[in-house]
């Protein structure tokens, strides 16, 4: 396959808020993967949004806060986050979220 059909696209990583990154890794009209990096102490503010997420805990610990009810995830730990609901988190040593959001963030892009 020519590097013109490639199916694999470069995306770059951009700074979300202090100690936060984030890099799609995937994406397609109906799903999106999307790579966070944590630095100890960073936070995902509260938000909410239309799209199901699920988030893998690739590294690092985090207090996810979801719909007002907090807990701990860690590695190896994921979870599915519905549609709208409100949710954010607190990271407590250093670490990489993977989501994966359906449809696509487009606003990500």
């Amino acid at each position: 396959m020519s590097p013109a059909m490639s199916p694999l696209a470069v995306f770059p990583e951009v700074a979300t808020g202090p100690g936060v990154t984030r890099r799609v890794v995937a994406d397609s009209p109906q799903l999106m993967v999307v790579a966070f990096t944590f630095e100890a102490g960073a936070e995902g503010p509260l938000h909410n949004h239309p799209h199901i997420q699920s988030t893998y805990v690739e590294s690092g610990r985090f207090v996810f806060s979801l719909d007002g009810e907090e807990f701990e995830v860690g590695p190896g730990d994921s979870f599915v986050i519905p549609s709208n609901a409100v949710h954010g988190c607190r990271c407590f040593e250093a670490g990489r979220l993977i989501d994966g959001f359906t449809p696509r963030r487009d606003d990500f892009l």
